[in-house]
């Protein structure tokens, strides 16, 4: 049943994609020849000369599917990920097809209706996809299409996997029970039965009609994992390991691969590949823009600070930035010529003796913190991100904050998630790293804007800030 019923899925997505790229080349040959929105053809074919190039984008877009896994099924499957499987399921097809019409001599086709179709059938394909994940994720919520689930473990592991399948039910996995050594047959884990021990795996998925398997040992019960892998050869059932590294994990992880050889990473920053193209292009733009329409600003600030009193107007001081390597944070500078000669690195103090009449200003409203926009171009700093402390605290702070090292993941950030919450300054650093790795987590260039926007918004004016 279980397989005929994936066999009805599989025909019913191809049935959906072959609708959406029918849709997307008859709406793109469409609005390429017959609308004024578009530049005006040399020639206007009849549709014609383009139907057998229709039979060509099915064919072609059937095997590019396959090729990036959209015929697998794959319940646990993000919304994310299926989007961007079908962008490069699309984009592969229209790339394919560009490069068969290549080699046809007689025919010369639109490169501008191949652009339209890959955009239309971008849209489509989605639309109907997600029209039928939604569909299941209907049924699945009202008990159809279910899939009976066994977890391997009854511990701590297991006992979160058996909460992240209850808290989706539009997955449609239904925990069955559980196996356990430690624990008595009958006593129930989550609402669910332990059903008995490892060595029952394969009589309790063959009474159970259980179709997927969730092992979930602790690491001092792996030695247990091949007997049960082995129990089971020959049942038709999916297993899949949660590994127990939860404990370990101490930032954003990532599962990568060297040669074959599966690695797991248990602090890894998530910025990273094209996401970490565009925060940069986001820097860039937003930085450059800074800088051209606060000149005239810039220029005031630094006439009064040349005013104020004997000294540069600028002021570099060493920080800690991604990686822990240092560099030169610029700022106006606020206070007399030499003040650490003295003191050494020293916190600033709500009426401290040192700053100027211009840097009290300054450092109330956080203009002092606007050269930054240079480190941010130079790629030393983000707009984004933690903020970068001196190399003398971070020694001091890294021997008694858990953790604190790890906000050094990422690039340090002109603003962030922590400052505009109201925690800079002299404030509590176990509550900064706090809001630091929350920021690392979660991660996305909305968050980043948003940061933005309530920067600007409550303005740069903190009670910290002096």
């Amino acid at each position: 049943m279980l397989r005929e019923r994936q066999q009805f899925l599989l025909l019913a997505l191809l049935a959906a994609d072959t609708l959406a790229a029918t849709s997307a080349f008859l709406g793109a040959f469409g609005l390429r020849f017959h609308t004024p929105f578009l530049p005006t053809p040399v020639e206007y074919p009849s549709l014609g000369r383009y139907l057998p190039l229709l039979f060509a984008v099915l064919s072609l877009q059937a095997f590019a599917f396959q090729l990036v896994g959209l015929y697998r099924i794959r319940r646990e499957r993000s919304k994310a990920d299926e989007a961007f499987a079908q962008a490069r399921g699309v984009t592969l097809t229209t790339i394919l097809l560009v490069a068969a019409t290549f080699f046809i001599r007689s025919e010369s086709y639109s490169r501008l209706f191949m652009v339209v179709f890959w955009g239309l059938d971008l849209i489509f394909v989605f639309g109907v996809r997600l029209g039928i994940r939604e569909i299941l994720r209907h049924l699945r919520r009202r008990g159809r299409f279910l899939r009976h689930v066994l977890i391997v473990g009854a511990g701590a592991l297991g006992r979160e996997v058996a909460q992240t399948l209850r808290g989706h039910p539009e997955l449609g996995l239904r925990v069955t029970g559980f196996l356990d050594d430690q624990l008595p047959v009958g006593e129930r884990i989550e609402g669910r039965e332990v059903l008995g021990g490892y060595e029952a795996v394969r009589s309790v998925v063959q009474s159970h009609r259980v179709s997927q398997i969730f092992i979930a040992l602790p690491l001092e019960a792996h030695q247990e994992l091949m007997k049960i892998l082995n129990s089971l050869e020959g049942e038709l059932v999916d297993v899949k390991v949660v590994p127990d590294i939860l404990q370990f994990i101490t930032l954003h992880s990532a599962v990568e691969e060297l040669d074959g050889l599966p690695i797991i990473g248990l602090s890894e920053s998530p910025i990273t590949g094209w996401p970490r193209v565009l925060k940069r292009f986001l820097d860039l733009s937003c930085a450059a823009l800074g800088l051209l329409l606060l000149s005239p600003v810039l220029a005031l600030i630094a006439f009064a600070v040349k005013l104020s009193s004997h000294g540069p107007i600028l002021y570099g001081q060493e920080r800690m930035g991604l990686d822990g390597r240092r560099f030169l944070m610029y700022k106006f500078r606020t206070m007399l010529a030499g003040a650490e000669d003295d003191l050494g690195p020293v916190w600033a103090a709500p009426d401290d003796a040192r700053r100027t009449w211009v840097g009290r200003f300054l450092r109330r409203l956080s203009l002092d913190e606007l050269p930054q926009l240079w480190n941010v171009i130079t790629g030393e700093m983000s707009l984004v991100g933690p903020r970068p402390e001196r190399p003398y605290f971070v020694e001091q702070f890294k021997a008694r904050v858990p953790q604190y090292m790890l906000r050094h993941k990422v690039k340090s950030g002109m603003t962030g998630w922590a400052q505009i919450n109201g925690w800079r300054g002299q404030s509590s650093v176990e509550r900064r790293i706090e809001y630091d790795l929350y920021y690392i987590e979660n991660w996305s260039l909305a968050l980043d804007l948003k940061i933005l926007i309530l920067t600007l918004w409550r303005g740069w004016r903190d009670r910290h800030a002096y």
